[in-house]
């Protein structure tokens, strides 16, 4: 155990903690786009399998990881395009739609893998870049600043998540669409179309999110390999009090004990390997607890908007 709280573990696992936090921020920042207009979206494990495995096919065969990360991204916006359709017009129950979703996602990724992969392999993804002189920093430069730019990207989609929704007119549209879309609707604003454009966001960083383990973090695609991000991503909404700086606090604190339990492991530490592995999801279940009641969620949430309703 002693080996746990050496240096050099120590600033593997913060290290380690940041890269696992990346899939989560970029899911859990669209999500929450999506649910303050009112829209829960529970298909974003599905968006997410499918971001990753059109994100790793376009990259191989290509050759181009940009490439594979645009792709990855249009996936994830046809999947939120869909999700909007069925919730937003049509109006179904947003829970089931998005379970359905999900069943869909994973099914065909699985279908397309078995067709066009067949095996796992792997290729090289986005690399670590230094930041000039952050990353010469000692211990600091090494936990922060060398990372690959997905990684950094998720991280600066936090404060413009956070600016776009607290300091433009479009933030504010989505607050009222979300809070009160009868009143929002009485002043002239478009609450479908807010629904659909919020919910095709949460889509592409959902798409993106997936890409980003297949092809910068893992560089590998298999059958599931999500396993239940994308549901932790919509708890974290929830942990965050559905704010962009809550979400990226949530997004790390799972991350850190998901790296301290894989740290753990690595280290041949005598605790048994299946409780290692629930610690992050134990902790997700606290922490819900515990914020469940500290802030009201948007009032319209999973509530079906029509025209004339008081």
């Amino acid at each position: 155990m002693s080996n746990l709280f050496t240096l050099p573990v120590l600033l593997g696992i913060l290290y380690s903690g940041i890269r696992l936090a990346t899939p989560y921020l970029y899911a859990a920042i669209g999500e929450t786009f999506a649910q303050r207009s009112g829209v829960l979206n529970l298909g974003v494990e599905g968006i997410m399998l499918m971001g990753a495995y059109t994100g790793f096919l376009v990259a191989q065969k290509s050759g181009n990881l940009w490439l594979g990360l645009l792709a990855a991204a249009a996936t994830g916006l046809l999947m939120g395009l869909m999700m909007a359709v069925v919730s937003v017009t049509l109006q179904a129950e947003q829970g089931i739609s998005g379970i359905g979703l999900q069943l869909f996602g994973l099914g065909l990724s699985t279908l397309l893998y078995k067709k066009t992969l067949g095996g796992v392999e792997s290729i090289t993804g986005f690399q670590p870049i230094k930041i000039p002189l952050l990353g010469d920093l000692p211990y600091v430069g090494d936990v922060l600043f060398r990372h690959n730019l997905l990684v950094y990207g998720a991280f600066l989609l936090v404060p413009v998540a956070a600016f776009i929704l607290n300091k433009t007119t479009f933030g504010l549209k989505v607050r009222a669409v979300g809070q009160n879309p009868q009143a929002a609707d009485t002043l002239g604003v478009n609450v479908t179309r807010i629904r659909y454009t919020t919910v095709m966001i949460g889509g592409t960083l959902a798409g993106i999110a997936g890409a980003s383990l297949s092809i910068a973090l893992i560089n590998l695609f298999q059958e599931n390999m999500t396993n239940g991000m994308g549901f932790i991503a919509v708890a974290l909404v929830y942990f965050g009090s559905w704010r962009p700086l809550g979400v990226l606090g949530g997004a790390l604190l799972f991350s850190f004990v998901n790296a301290l339990q894989l740290w753990v492991q690595v280290l041949g530490i005598p605790l048994p390997s299946d409780i290692a592995v629930m610690m992050p999801y134990l902790l997700t279940i606290f922490a819900l607890a515990v914020s469940v009641n500290r802030t009201s969620k948007p009032a319209a949430l999973t509530k079906p908007f029509q025209r004339g309703e008081s």
